[in-house]
């Protein structure tokens, strides 16, 4: 970075540090937002985008090497009249990163000069020709395309200290993907009554990644298929992580499996509370249980603040509903050996007693089982449960999918091609991780694995630029400021020079 881009970065901060800095105000005679005799005009000479963070993502899938992969292993388009592969599924994850919702958000971009001068582009995608191109793929190319992304993200995690690669800890799960349209192939009614798909999502924990989104019928139960695609994940990282672990709830707790995942990863299921583990629980002498304490989420490290009166409470107990909340939890273990398995494996169960109340009157406690299997011989009881509870993260990561990123939605006609809008979508997501993983400054590169889709684009990538294309370059002249720009250009920086092993 330049002396001269250091010094103007400094006065920028400088002049905003000093509008926020805190001082005792007077009685102000008229309202802080006062601004008037406002003017509009139009600058003939220079042109401006205001999703200037476009450059360093278009920076790094470049040094990703990502449209010569998409390029060399898809081949959609017999003639490149004028696009590439690269061109509309780029054109996608982007509009999306931008602040996109939908394919007709594309129009906006296309028709902006400054954002086509940006990206080295003489025209885009616009977006019938991106539905048209959607409408192309087939299940096998989807398939590969989600594998050639899957090939740049093992780039990235060899780029990782080998802390983060002791341990891969694959999540998986379903969510319903519902929709109004009536005419859209392979949607279904599902369980909740809601017409659409049921896509199945295999993730990462500790980077948050969708390593695998398949689209079924909204019919389609969570498990199915979910075997296969486990494996494959299987597949995918345990070349580069020292070892797997696999969690999953009720539903993906397919006993015919077991016995071949066992030599390959530690897995830990939720089984439903069926009549002969309940039977079995219930003969657990009193003593063989454990008290279940669970772990503090923070320690108060100066004092407790006061908490807030529970509304909802009062509520309940006023109208006299009644609650059913938790006395105490205990631990126990026996071997168990499913019917469709060969070797016996660790069932832990998790005994509830519940306490009924209606109104201020407490009528009667109730006990529950929860039961989890797995083939992890070593940890303790406490430590599998909480293992187990910790996928539920895996809930926020769908949902920053659905609803932050946008990728799970069927803007398309059929199953396969909604499934494919939703593989390329979610690499604006994964995009905005990898973005994470590569910046330099660690702490901050965590901040960003955690963070929401919408914080990520109004922090990282809605920074106002000038666009100045000068010769070979096209030179992005930041004229906004945060906190965060002096990171993001030491990331430019280093992306010059970076390559991948």
């Amino acid at each position: 970075m330049s002396k001269n881009t250091k010094k103007n970065i400094a006065k920028r901060k400088r002049k905003i540090d000093k509008k926020l800095k805190k001082r005792n105000w007077e009685n102000q005679s008229r309202p802080m937002l006062s601004g008037n005799n406002i003017h509009y005009d139009v600058d003939g000479r220079h042109n401006g985008i205001s999703c200037g963070g476009i450059g360093i993502i278009h920076q790094m899938v470049q040094k990703m090497r990502l449209p010569d992969e998409i390029n060399s292993k898809l081949e959609l388009l017999k003639r490149h009249l004028p696009y590439h592969e690269s061109d509309h599924i780029l054109n996608i994850a982007y509009n999306i990163l931008t602040g996109g919702t939908c394919l007709e958000d594309i129009e906006l971009r296309r028709n902006d000069a400054a954002y086509l001068d940006a990206l080295g582009a003489q025209i885009l995608p616009d977006p019938t020709t991106a539905g048209d191109y959607l409408r192309r793929f087939e299940e096998k190319d989807v398939i590969l395309l989600m594998d050639t992304a899957n090939d740049i993200r093992k780039k990235v995690w060899l780029e990782q200290s080998s802390t983060f690669r002791k341990e891969a800890i694959l999540n998986i799960d379903g969510t319903i993907k519902a929709t109004t349209g009536e005419c859209k192939g392979g949607m279904d009614i599902s369980y909740n009554g809601q017409w659409g798909y049921h896509p199945l999502v295999l993730s990462l924990a500790a980077t948050r990644e969708p390593l695998y989104i398949v689209n079924r019928p909204g019919n389609v139960p969570s498990h199915s298929g979910s075997a296969f695609w486990i494996d494959k994940g299987l597949e995918l990282v345990s070349d580069i992580f020292e070892k797997v672990s696999v969690r999953g709830d009720t539903d993906f707790s397919l006993t015919g499996n077991f016995d071949r995942w066992d030599k390959h990863c530690r897995f830990v299921f939720g089984m439903d509370a069926r009549v002969n583990l309940v039977k079995i629980a219930n003969d657990i002498s009193e003593s063989q249980w454990t008290l279940f304490e669970r772990e503090k989420k923070y320690t108060v490290k100066t004092k407790e603040r006061k908490r807030p009166e529970n509304v909802k409470d009062q509520v309940i107990k006023k109208r006299k509903f009644k609650k059913i909340q938790t006395e105490s939890e205990y631990l126990a273990e026996f071997s168990y050996r499913p019917g469709k398995c060969e070797k016996t494996y660790r069932m832990v169960v998790l005994k509830k007693k519940l306490e009924v109340i209606k109104g201020n009157l407490s009528l009667e406690d109730d006990v529950r089982y929860f039961f989890y299997i797995t083939n992890d011989e070593i940890s303790s009881l406490s430590e599998i449960v909480e293992f187990y509870r910790d996928r539920a993260d895996h809930e926020n990561d769908i949902e920053q999918l659905k609803n932050g990123a946008r990728a799970i939605q069927a803007p398309s006609d059929s199953l396969v091609s909604n499934w494919a809008y939703m593989v390329i979508a979610s690499m604006a997501w994964s995009l905005k991780i990898w973005y994470g993983l590569l910046i330099p400054y660690r702490p901050l590169g965590k901040a960003i694995v955690r963070m929401e889709f919408k914080r990520f684009v109004n922090t990282f990538i809605n920074i106002p630029c000038l666009i100045v294309k000068t010769g070979r370059k096209i030179c992005y002249q930041v004229i906004g400021y945060n906190k965060k720009i002096q990171s993001m250009l030491k990331f430019s920086q280093r992306l010059k020079n970076f390559a991948f092993s």
